[in-house]
């Protein structure tokens, strides 16, 4: 889940400083991130046309609880559902309903478990064949922003490196809009700690990335511009100029010269090629 940006409309329950993981704590956070994906790779074989937010929500639920583990947002600071499922022009937090999902749709998908004392958090958007090309490259280059931000998470440097990044590659190279009021968050026994991880900044800013620190990074990427309104739900966050929006996120331990990523995407892409009804050409 999507932390808010501290000086936004609403205010995130965040720590007041940054956890260093001790290596028994990163191995249970590993195991709650893999439990995630898994459970994004399970509603990647059910999706296509025809369904409801609503069916993809129960599933995983069920998965989740079937594992011996809980959903980490249910019931946190209010929200209502295990998942945030984001269609369209929803960029996050999207409460999962009746609607019928429909072809070219894009479904962001955001999962939280929180197991054995820690959280796990990620997310990954799906395109319900056939997608529009333009839809086809904010798919990618949303995915490759995380990826990019992903190499600049080692120990020594600082999340304005992974910030800039994310931002170089989509908002100056593509065009695209990126999100201010929505950022990644360091996570463990809290699903939301310190430090924020902004997708936007400059280059040896922010606080300096220390090893086994454990971090979400999530780019939300808007095909048009990066303002954003928000639904009478009080969750929904929507681009206000109604273009569609991408969403991906890992989980991260900090390491020294090396990337250790904890959730992985691996089980997601292989149901996601076998799945006919979904868009995989990337």
């Amino acid at each position: 889940m999507v932390g808010f940006k501290a000086d936004s409309l609403q205010p995130p329950a965040l720590s007041e400083m940054i956890r260093i993981k001790t290596i028994p704590e990163v191995e249970l956070i590993r195991e709650s991130a893999l439990l995630v994906s898994n459970t994004l790779a399970e509603l990647a074989i059910m999706l296509k046309a025809g369904i409801t937010t609503e069916m993809l929500n129960k599933r995983a639920e069920e998965f989740i609880l079937d594992n011996k583990a809980v959903p980490s947002f249910k019931n946190y600071r209010g929200y209502p559902f295990a998942t945030c499922i984001s269609v369209n022009d929803a960029v996050v937090h999207g409460f999962p309903n009746n609607n019928t999902i429909k072809e070219g749709d894009l479904v962001s998908i955001d999962v939280g478990v929180y197991k054995n004392g820690f959280h796990g958090d990620s997310a990954y958007t799906f395109g319900i064949a056939p997608v529009a090309e333009e839809h086809q490259l904010l798919m990618q280059v949303t995915r490759t922003s995380l990826l990019l931000g992903v190499e600049k998470a080692i120990a020594g440097n600082r999340v304005g490196d992974i910030s800039f990044a994310i931002q170089d590659y989509t908002e100056r190279q593509h065009h695209y809009g990126v999100v201010r009021e929505l950022v990644g968050h360091g996570l463990g026994k809290q699903l939301h700690e310190d430090p924020q991880v902004p997708n936007y900044g400059k280059k040896g800013t922010g606080p300096k990335l220390r090893e086994n620190m454990v971090i979400a990074i999530e780019p939300m990427i808007n095909m048009g511009t990066r303002d954003v309104i928000y639904d009478p739900d009080g969750w929904t966050v929507r681009t206000r100029d109604g273009k569609f929006s991408a969403h991906y996120e890992h989980t991260i331990c900090i390491k020294r010269g090396r990337v250790d990523i904890l959730s992985s995407f691996e089980k997601i892409i292989q149901n996601e090629n076998t799945n006919q009804a979904l868009y995989s050409g990337y």
